[in-house]
């Protein structure tokens, strides 16, 4: 959590500077290490907790939750296995996993003391979804396809939400502009990643370096985008996963790992772009008029952190900071992101 005592562009700049370093660690190295591992037989469960308090703001995308499972490899559903081989644009010799997820995101304007609606600034919006897809890894490569279904408005819960941990939990201001949230409206969002992956080994110490590119696109009236991102990874066990898990529409990360060492752990710096084409919670809804603001269509936003791997555990800490998304947008966003997984 020290990224929270640093401003924004001294952060970026010890970005850069990490940046640099893994490129000579690179160069240093002739040839990324080769790893293979026996079928997994454990399943995974993550719970993912994004919120703005870890950058002491209330605005914007303001809460996340996510509690996502993957199966295991040894006892993922033939029609799962069935399905990617032949219709899924997956990596044939991978590992199959059957992934499913539920969440909950929260979006609020800057002043939650206004119960008119606030023009220069995003809506109220909540947004209850469920997820299911399939994985698969070759060690070198980690494919996600997911289909993902929920609604936005009163039934998404956000405003209870809000209220409830508002007055029961922090003790914050009660937010007054609810009732301006966007209509309901039912959601459903396609997507496909990629990720790839090049591991070097550091000797005699042990540590390795990773560089993971990544590329997906978001398709749905929910959002519809393409994202490039890469992640730099250097410590201990890193072929034990891609990266700590996100609230979609991220991508660095995943809910997939498996330690080979008792102890294991890293720090991890990540980079995203996002070319946006629609965004319901900028936009407003697809079938009503609502309100909405008039978004950017080029988002970017960096993330570092820390992860640390013990036995069938892993805990992690990010801190996300993202370039304005709409044109009246007062400051751009930070907050930050736990997550627990445990294999079983």
């Amino acid at each position: 959590m020290i990224f929270l005592l640093f401003p924004m562009h001294k952060t970026k700049l010890l970005l850069i500077h990490a940046t640099a370093a893994f490129g000579l660690l690179f160069v240093s190295e002739a040839q990324a290490t080769e790893f293979a591992r026996p079928e997994d037989d454990k399943g995974i469960f993550s719970l993912v907790y994004e919120n703005d308090i870890f950058a002491h703001t209330d605005r914007g995308y303001t809460n996340g939750v996510r509690a996502g499972w993957l199966s295991s490899e040894a006892n993922a559903p033939d029609w799962i296995k069935w399905s990617a081989d032949h219709f899924l644009p997956l990596a044939s010799d991978g590992d199959k996993r059957l992934s499913v997820a539920l969440g909950q995101s929260m979006f609020t304007p800057a002043d939650l003391s206004q119960r008119t609606p606030i023009l220069t600034d995003r809506p109220y919006a909540g947004w209850l979804y469920g997820s299911i897809g399939v994985v698969s890894d070759t060690g070198k490569t980690l494919d996600n396809v997911m289909l993902t279904v929920g609604v936005v408005g009163p039934y998404s819960f956000a405003e209870q939400t809000q209220k409830f941990v508002h007055k029961r939990i922090t003790d914050s201001p009660d937010p007054k502009g609810w009732n301006n949230q966007l209509k309901t409206e039912p959601g459903v969002i396609l997507t496909y990643e990629r990720k790839w992956r090049s591991l070097y080994q550091i000797s005699p110490m042990g540590i390795g370096v990773d560089f993971t590119p990544a590329v997906g696109v978001n398709l749905g009236n929910i959002e519809t985008d393409a994202i490039v991102s890469t992640m730099f990874r250097i410590g201990y066990d890193l072929p034990a996963d891609y990266g700590p898990p996100r609230v979609r529409p991220s991508l660095p990360g995943s809910d997939f790992f498996i330690p080979t060492r008792e102890l294991g752990g890293y720090i991890f710096a990540g980079f995203e772009g996002r070319g946006v084409a629609r965004n319901i919670f900028l936009d407003g809804n697809t079938f009503a008029s609502s309100q909405h603001i008039s978004k950017k269509p080029f988002v970017g936003s960096t993330q570092a952190g820390v992860a640390v791997t013990y036995g069938e555990a892993r805990l992690s800490y990010t801190q996300v900071f993202m370039t304005r998304e709409f044109n009246r947008q007062l400051a751009p966003e930070q907050f930050g992101v736990l997550t627990l997984s445990y294999r079983f």
